[in-house]
């Protein structure tokens, strides 16, 4: 499976870096590798994620980092 990152998914990683980082510029780019790795990692082992609830599709899955939510689709 390949990861591709949609427009809307990028821009919340812009805004989570950039909110992150009027506290601590060290600390936001600790969480967008964070956040890029764990969704990386859904490449190797898609099944492992849960079926997100509101589609209740399963291709469309959800993983956690913290406390944020990663959507994506298994196709």
């Amino acid at each position: 499976m390949k990861l591709r990152w949609s427009e809307r998914s990028v821009n919340d990683l812009i805004a989570i870096q950039r909110y992150i980082s009027q506290d601590n510029p060290q600390t936001a780019k600790k969480w967008i590798a964070k956040l890029r790795q764990r969704a990386k990692s859904t490449t190797e082992t898609p099944l492992l994620g849960r079926i997100v609830p509101e589609f209740n599709q399963a291709d469309i899955r959800e993983v956690f980092q913290g406390h944020y939510r990663i959507v994506f689709s298994t196709k």
